[in-house]
């Protein structure tokens, strides 16, 4: 996250780039009601059946775009992956030099010295992983130069506290400027163009180099092949479409028209083709899937919405810029600087900006899919590789998973929807990269679908559903595809647009799908939910910037729309709807900036009841007999669960990505969740 700089032009409107895998003829697109697409659906890339790579240690890798991403996007997940066990790599593709001044508050004016300033960037990160790993912040790193490919060479920086590790590489690349010095994002969109690198002071690499678009994603690949993660984690590649008067956008340093830095969205456009090409060169004359798990954050799409981190969890995330801001009278060894000035202290908390009162996923949604199969075993469908697999129980309540079959569908982006049919077969939804390159190419993405044959049974190919936006840069801001099956034998799928409302399709219970149409409601944020009451309708809900919005049947089987304004309060984060036994639907959610739960009743007459679960983060929940089940994270990053009315936490197990699935059986409660080594795990209270 730069500082001071002010953002010239992002990754434009045009359409990017070359087709990751097979290129997507025909998007089905509206902005109201069109054609569903001729196309039958996409080829799977590659066709199904193939061999995941074996279970391994964890290795968390993280691709930013200038030091400090992580610690103001993706904490606090970072730090409890690193607190679980798990090894770092962080990967900095910019040098974070900007306009080169380190401004200590209250001293005036200050010299430009971009190579000082980029060692003072890098100082402060050392401090503050450092601190994460339990040290003291002037802790001494090991440095050195590191080859990479096509003979780049990076600095490297390791930290070791006993088991517990830290690598941070530096690519260095020059940081995107408004005055008219080109960046990442110049190089994502520009043929020809070479970018030089910065060489920060007191820097084991002498001597700079530079880097094309290809040599870019080559390198990034090869770190992937290098250190085998099994967690990346990226930026934001497709931000939401905002449109903020001129001097408020230079101001909050967001791109022209995108909630975003443009570094951040072109850093994540490579770090998502380079997994991309890591995936195609590994499964390549019949090779192994690589078995990672990716996960996307937003960035300065917290400025617009609300905070959705309570006052302790907020305070632990921002104590951790400390150290990395670092102060100028630090004698921390660095004669270039002790940190970055500008976000030293209690900055963090007092920036207008907010970006650190949040925590945001580009692809919100359970991970993974979880249904019972009619022998009782548990089967659980995630993606891997960016492929979907399946996990099966080994034997009825044995917990333990069988080895992933690969189904297919890639390049896929983290979240999958789901519907259960009357007959017990599955459906499974993705978003699809169908094309995802630069310089000009096909930059594109689809709702696709993967439908059971029979219960239990096998799939058949993969289907695309197109997009609901007809354009294809709007087609890149959609969301995660969210589905529920109706007692008439409809399935109702749904997606928030570039327009941040819901876009619909239906699928007749002959099987046949309608075309996309807009549904219209106020703008709301990723992560819908549905439910279906007593009396067979279908709801969706989803937050907003001051309340939750509603959409709903007037009777079963009619069309979806909106409803009339909630008035409930405003969420901080995801609502999660609750079916009553008498068929009524209570929503659960947090408020802004609040641990505790907020609970009303959207559906039926019987009073709501109020539920005590304090945390953090989007909440699962369902009915049991003995009463609600809830399921979520504690101030800590702990999964917890509400059930028969006693609160239990999962302990001694290694940290959860996102949010894990609360699955209601004969038997009671499973709770189903992806590790940082990209295996599941399974939890019976």
């Amino acid at each position: 996250m730069p500082v001071r700089n002010r953002p010239g032009p992002g990754l434009g409107r045009r359409a990017l780039i070359t087709s990751a895998a097979t290129v997507a003829a025909g998007l089905a697109v509206s902005s109201c009601s069109v054609p569903a697409p001729r196309r039958k659906g996409p080829a799977p890339d590659p066709l199904p059946g193939k061999q995941i790579s074996g279970s391994r240690h964890a290795l968390l890798m993280q691709i930013l775009a200038h030091p400090d991403d992580d610690l103001y996007f993706m904490n606090p997940d970072t730090q409890q992956t690193l607190d679980s066990g798990v090894p770092l790599v962080c990967v900095y593709v910019t040098a974070g030099e900007a306009n080169g001044v380190n401004r200590v508050p209250g001293a005036g004016p200050q010299p430009a010295d971009r190579t000082a300033y980029s060692s003072a960037r890098h100082q402060g990160l050392r401090q503050a992983y450092a601190v994460l790993l339990g040290l003291p912040r002037f802790t001494r790193w090991r440095k050195s130069v590191t080859t990479l490919g096509g003979d780049h060479k990076a600095e490297l920086n390791t930290l070791a506290n006993g088991d517990r590790r830290v690598e941070l590489v530096f690519l260095n690349l020059a940081m995107h400027t408004s005055w008219g010095r080109m960046g990442l994002p110049s190089l994502w969109e520009s043929r020809g163009l070479s970018l030089r690198t910065v060489v920060a002071d007191g820097s084991p690499l002498q001597k700079a180099g530079s880097y094309d678009y290809d040599g870019l994603i080559d390198v990034l690949a090869g770190l992937m092949e290098r250190y085998r993660p099994t967690l990346v984690q990226t930026l934001d590649p497709d931000p939401d479409i905002q449109h903020s008067d001129e001097a408020t956008r230079r101001r909050d340093s967001e791109q022209p028209g995108y909630s975003d830095h443009a570094d951040h969205t072109a850093v994540a456009s490579f770090a998502w083709a380079a997994m991309i090409r890591r995936v195609a060169e590994a499964t390549e004359g019949g090779g192994e899937v690589p078995g990672f798990v990716a996960t996307s954050y937003r960035g300065y799409y917290n400025r617009h919405w609300p905070k959705n981190l309570p006052r302790e969890v907020l305070q632990e995330k921002a104590s951790h810029l400390v150290p990395y801001g670092g102060d100028p009278d630090w004698e921390c060894g660095n004669a270039a600087g002790c940190g970055d000035y500008n976000v030293g202290g209690d900055r963090p908390l007092t920036n207008r900006k907010g970006w650190v009162r949040s925590t945001h996923y580009r692809y919100p949604g359970a991970r993974p899919v979880v249904a019972t199969g009619r022998d009782g075993r548990l089967t659980a469908y995630g993606v891997l590789g960016l492929r979907v697999v399946r996990w099966r129980e080994t034997a009825p309540g044995s917990g333990a998973w069988g080895a992933p079959d690969d189904l297919g569908g890639g390049p896929l982006a983290p979240a999958l929807g789901a519907a259960t049919l009357a007959d017990g077969r599955q459906l499974l939804f993705g978003l699809r990269f169908s094309a995802l390159a630069g310089h000009g190419a096909a930059n594109t993405r689809e709702v696709v679908l993967l439908q059971q044959r029979t219960p239990d049974g096998e799939f058949g190919a993969w289907t695309g559903l197109g997009n609901p936006e007809r354009r294809h840069d709007r087609g890149r801001r959609i969301g995660s595809p969210v589905a529920v099956a109706a007692p008439d034998g409809r399935v109702h799928l749904f997606v928030r647009n570039a327009d941040k409302g819901i876009s619909t399709r239906v699928r007749s219970a002959a099987g046949r799908w309608s075309a996309w149409r807009d549904l219209g409601g106020g703008e709301i944020q990723d992560g819908l939910v549905t439910a279906v009451d007593g009396d067979g309708r279908v709801h969706v809900f989803a937050a907003g910037h001051e309340t939750v919005h509603h959409w709903t049947q007037e009777a079963p089987g009619g069309p979806v729309a909106p409803r009339p304004g909630t008035g409930l309060p405003t969420p901080g984060s995801s609502p999660t709807a609750l079916t009553s036994p008498d068929g009524g639907i209570d929503l659960v959610y947090r408020r802004p900036a609040t641990a505790g739960l907020t609970t009303a009743r959207v559906s039926g007459a019987r009073p709501v009841t109020r539920l005590r679960f304090n945390g953090y983060g989007a909440v699962g929940a369902a009915s049991a007999p003995t009463g609600p089940v809830l399921l979520g994270r504690d101030r800590k990053g702990r999964v917890q669960l509400l059930t028969d009315g006693r609160l239990v936490r999962r302990r001694g197990a290694p940290a959860s990505l996102e949010g894990p699935t609360l699955h209601v059986t004969p038997k009671g409660p499973a709770v189903v969740g992806l590790g940082p080594d990209a295996t599941p795990w399974l939890w019976r209270p």
